[in-house]
């Protein structure tokens, strides 16, 4: 009897591949374990074993297996169903899910090497110059990568070139399969084996007098053994002698030492073993605390609503702990890197060790360290601190699940698939574990505040802040009429002006909030009215004045600042809008004495970036942070009492149903970040527009008022909650073509959902890249059975697959688009 195993690659393939495997590879090989697999006319790839059966694939010959690398899963069974769950809502493919899913150092892809063909003689007068080089590479290398050759030739494309190189016969290619994870391994020393006894110990002193360095490395060998227990390092012994890595080499090489290596975590946590206490909770919090372990015994996902620094934080600590004390995981999500710079540092006060962290910005062994850890249920990897890719972690025993500022929409995945969201995925993952699910926050999303409306969820509330701080006060500030008094200095009203004047008087920061990076959004001639545009995208170049250039936010394209017009030739260029770096050169000019600085997509890159920031500004070092809005999402400072938002017009004129909803929510959260401890805090909002609805409902902390407002807008015009909905975007090059296949699709659509398709339809940017976009809406009736409309849309997809000048159109489906 034959033995098949069907596998999940990582390539956006809608089925499983059959492959065949040894009766003694079956007995012991399980669902989760990854293996090379030959996919295509030569390339390896990592697949997962999915499942072991006997039945050989019907349409083609199953190959082999190339090798198996693991000794037991990665992946566990739990995992595999909640990625099946969001393969099939999301509408993308099980292997998209994989290769987001699982650190892509796990994912081995074969290398292709370039050998010389031994067993040919090569006449060198038959080869070109670019083929000559490659030749004359590999006289002196036995392989050679595919960069490697495009370094020698000193071209991008250099598939041609080994194409006719194969043909006359002077190359082989081989395809290898390479680990990237790679073990930390820290260097030891101890004394050689020949020098333990006496004797053999007073020669070497008696040997070593007349080289005093070597003699010091081993006095201070003995000293550190003398003092401590632990294996010595090279690097520890090397300051303890105050001496090189040479002379330790030295002794090395004599004997005297001996140098061995042990395996180390990358990521250490060196602190104390969380020893402080966990905070007395207060009446407010206590009752919040019963309400959600009330909807926790009726089994049902929580929503706590607690005002900004009404001490949520504290209620989830208090959470943790009685989920580690039951034995179980515990995973706190949080939607930006930012806000878990100041977490970590508050759990491991409390937690110590137990608590790991995992977010893109940690490098891939270390993502990779942190999975193991969790699969293993290490001690360290009790508590799981992330933004939403720690969804996927290899839990086995998850009892808590945490989603804090569960409105945001940085939760939402948008390129590549799965498009998933986060806060909807961790609810269907808590319901596969088991586990309890609390979604936190200062303002709800209207979705998840629906369903505690319909019943669907607890609810729990924190109306006052923590120690009874009074909530900031909210003023606003026309601009219409300060812009026609000419009260205005730069970007500032003279109103927001004052009240930095005071503040910094008074000894206390300020953070100003403007949603837009770079210098300005637009550079413009003012003879002719030309300014530059991306060559890639449709979308006008910003103007970055640290780096004198102007760049593309899409695509990354950037050229150097003109100093004249690229129509008109004229050197009359200037600046339209503002972004946060013009606001903090106009705050150096106004305020020279106070220390200024910025967070920022630009600011905050490297791994510590964020760190640096929030760390100098937590202890005062700046006295006005400017900032986007990463700003906003529940960052505690103790000695803000200032908030400035510089044109909250921005926020509310966007085409988008969800327009006013978030510009609710950014506002009232970035308001929050004021006067959170003893002070009442001051917030200006300005805007050309104070009459707004809106405004006046972020100055009144009126959260009902604006959800009332929302949902009735919303069943009135068919969208979520009241009704669910799908996106469907079309990408080409050619824009003729796009038009067809759009209008195709949208018309086959109609054919089934009738009046609840709209478009196609351009989006704002409507080139990306250099591809033309273009949307569909389809507006899904709660009572419709949704497996059954994905299946209409599929085979709706697989219909216009078939036709062949629309093969080249990509179908994008982003299913509940926010």
């Amino acid at each position: 009897m034959q033995h098949f195993i069907n596998v999940v690659l990582p390539i956006p393939l809608e089925k499983l591949f059959t492959y065949r495997i040894s009766k003694a590879e079956a007995e012991w090989l399980t669902p989760g374990i990854r293996v090379a697999v030959p996919f295509g006319k030569s390339k390896i790839y990592t697949a997962l074993v999915y499942e072991i059966h006997t039945t050989p694939p019907e349409v083609y010959d199953a190959k082999e297996i190339h090798e198996v690398l693991d000794q037991r899963p990665i992946v566990n069974p739990i995992q595999l169903k909640h990625w099946k769950w969001i393969a099939s809502y999301y509408m993308c493919t099980l292997g998209e899910v994989f290769r987001t899913a699982v650190p892509s150092a796990f994912l081995l892809e074969s290398e292709t090497l370039v050998l010389k063909n031994k067993d040919i003689q090569v006449n060198e007068n038959d080869l070109r110059d670019d083929e000559f080089l490659v030749f004359e590479a590999l006289q002196h290398q036995s392989s050679l990568k595919v960069n490697e050759v495009a370094t020698i030739v000193d071209r991008k494309n250099v598939l041609p070139i080994l194409n006719r190189l194969l043909k006359k016969s002077v190359i082989l290619l081989k395809e290898e399969i390479y680990e990237q994870y790679r073990p930390k391994l820290v260097r030891y020393v101890k004394l050689g084996k020949e020098y333990l006894s006496e004797e053999k110990l007073e020669s070497l002193l008696a040997s070593l007098t007349r080289a005093p360095k070597q003699s010091q490395v081993v006095l201070a060998l003995f000293q550190l053994q003398a003092t401590q227990k632990a294996p010595i390092k090279v690097t520890d012994l090397e300051k303890a002698s105050n001496s090189s890595k040479a002379v330790i080499k030295a002794l090395v090489e004599k004997g005297v030492l001996e140098e061995y290596f042990i395996r180390t975590d990358r990521v250490v946590y060196e602190g104390n073993d969380g020893n402080s206490e966990i905070k007395s909770l207060n009446p407010i919090q206590k009752s919040a605390l019963d309400d959600i372990l009330q909807s926790f015994e009726e089994q049902k996902v929580s929503l706590l609503q607690g005002v900004t620094s009404s001490g949520k934080t504290e209620v989830y600590i208090k959470l943790i702990e009685q989920s580690i004390l039951s034995g179980k995981q515990a995973l706190y999500l949080l939607p930006e890197i930012a806000l878990t710079t100041q977490l970590i540092a508050r759990l491991r006060d409390y937690f110590g060790e137990k608590v790991s962290v995992y977010h893109s910005k940690y490098s891939l062994n270390e993502r990779v360290e942190v999975w193991n850890n969790v699969l293993s249920m290490e001690a360290k990897a009790q508590i799981i601190i992330g933004a939403r890719s720690a969804l996927f972690l290899p839990y086995t025993n998850l009892g808590l699940i945490i989603v804090d500022e569960e409105h945001e929409s940085s939760f939402k995945q948008f390129d590549p698939a799965p498009r998933y969201h986060a806060r909807d995925a961790a609810i269907v993952l808590g319901n596969l574990h088991g586990a309890n699910v609390l979604l936190g926050s200062a303002t709800p999303s209207i979705e998840s505040f629906y369903n505690v409306q319909t019943h669907k969820y607890g609810y729990a509330s924190m109306n006052r802040r923590f120690g009874n701080v009074l909530m900031p006060d909210i003023e606003l500030t026309d601009l219409k009429e300060q812009t026609r008094k000419r009260k205005m200095k730069g970007h500032f009203s003279e109103r927001l002006l004052e009240e930095i004047t005071e503040t910094l008087d008074a000894n206390e920061q300020i953070i100003i909030f403007q949603n837009r990076r770079g210098y300005a959004p637009i550079v413009e001639c003012t003879t002719c009215g030309h300014s530059p545009q991306c060559p890639n995208c449709d979308v006008s170049l910003t103007y970055h004045q640290y780096r004198k250039q102007l760049r593309c936010h899409y695509c990354g394209y950037h050229m150097a600042l003109q100093e004249t017009c690229q129509a008109c030739g004229s050197p009359t260029l200037d600046t339209k809008g503002f972004g946060t770096e013009q606001i903090q050169e106009e705050l150096q000019e106004l305020f020279p004495n106070a220390k200024t600085a910025r967070m920022d997509l630009d600011t905050t890159r490297g791994k510590h970036g964020y760190e640096k920031i929030i760390t100098a500004f937590e202890q005062q070092e700046i006295d006005i942070l400017v900032g986007t809005q990463m700003l906003t999402k529940g960052l505690d400072f103790r000695n803000v009492n200032l908030v400035g938002i510089m044109n909250a017009d921005s926020l509310l004129n966007f085409p988008d149903y969800r327009a006013h909803e978030r510009a609710f929510q950014l506002m009232t959260q970035v308001a929050g970040r004021a006067g959170r401890t003893k002070k009442r805090g001051k917030v200006i909002i300005q805007s050309y527009n104070p009459y707004h609805q809106i405004l006046k409902q972020v100055s009144t902390n009126d959260y009902m008022g604006m959800y009332s407002e929302q949902i009735y807008e919303r069943q009135q015009y068919k969208y979520p909650p009241v009704n669910r909905i799908i996106k469907i975007t079309f990408k080409h090059k050619n824009f003729n073509i796009l038009n067809e296949a759009a209008e195709w699709f949208a018309k086959s659509l109609r054919n089934v959902f009738g009046e609840s398709v709209l478009g196609p339809e351009y989006p704002p940017v409507a080139r990306i890249r250099n591809q033309y976009l273009k949307n569909v809406l389809i507006k899904i009736n709660r009572d419709w059975a949704i497996s059954r409309t994905k299946d209409s849309i599929k085979k709706i997809e697989r219909s216009f697959n078939a036709i062949s000048q629309y093969r080249g159109v990509r179908v994008i489906y982003n299913v509940d688009h926010i």
